[in-house]
């Protein structure tokens, strides 16, 4: 409760901040400001990711942008600076969003349909999902199958994406679902699989 109360009210002092130097017209810190309000939020999704995982493994390219609920379910959002690849692990608790099994299956594509309506309020809403590969990558420490898919979406600067999905359940039994997506043919499999490899178990976040 004390870390939540210290988190507002620096958000508090922060808005204040770039009230008082607009009302005495600093307009030339105005853009230091929105800096600081800018590196203030990702520390608070650093630690927040805490939840879900430890990223402190990752190189400079990648950039956790937030930790977000999504339908009730715990979430990171990352992102590969240089390409804009997007990086996403939903933390599902006991209960998996897709299994091993699911992602292995025929029916891929309808359990990624189905789950597209369960955050479509939420998040992006993906529709004409195509399963075009398969493979396996590290996540968690874990090696473990993904499901390659091209699909259409809207809530995003572009309508056509690519990227993959798999499943790892951690050693403390919860499910994470992790995907990585961008705009169709500038999809990177190297950089889903360089940004995974990072992320380890043991995030000691409360």
């Amino acid at each position: 409760m004390f870390r939540l109360i210290k988190i507002i009210f620096n958000a508090f002092l922060l808005v204040l901040a770039i009230i008082g130097f607009n009302a005495i017209g600093g307009q030339k810190y105005v853009e230091a400001i929105k800096v600081s309000v800018g590196n203030f939020i990702q520390e608070h999704a650093i630690e927040s990711a805490k939840k879900i995982g430890n990223f402190s493994g990752l190189n400079e390219e990648f950039q956790i942008d937030n930790a977000v609920n999504l339908a009730g379910y715990k979430a990171v959002l990352a992102e590969h600076k240089a390409s804009g690849q997007k990086m996403i692990i939903v933390d599902s608790g006991k209960k998996p969003l897709l299994t091993q099994s699911d992602i292995k299956s025929d029916k891929v594509d309808k359990k990624l349909k189905d789950l597209s309506e369960k955050f479509k309020y939420q998040a992006i809403t993906v529709k004409d999902i195509k399963i075009t590969g398969r493979g396996t990558m590290n996540v968690y420490g874990k090696n473990v199958p993904y499901a390659k898919f091209e699909a259409e979406v809207t809530k995003l600067p572009f309508s056509d994406i690519s990227g993959i999905v798999a499943s790892v359940t951690t050693s403390d039994g919860s499910e994470k679902l992790a995907l990585s997506i961008s705009q169709k043919d500038k999809y990177s499999q190297l950089i889903a699989n360089e940004f995974y490899k990072g992320v380890k178990e043991g995030g000691g976040g409360k």
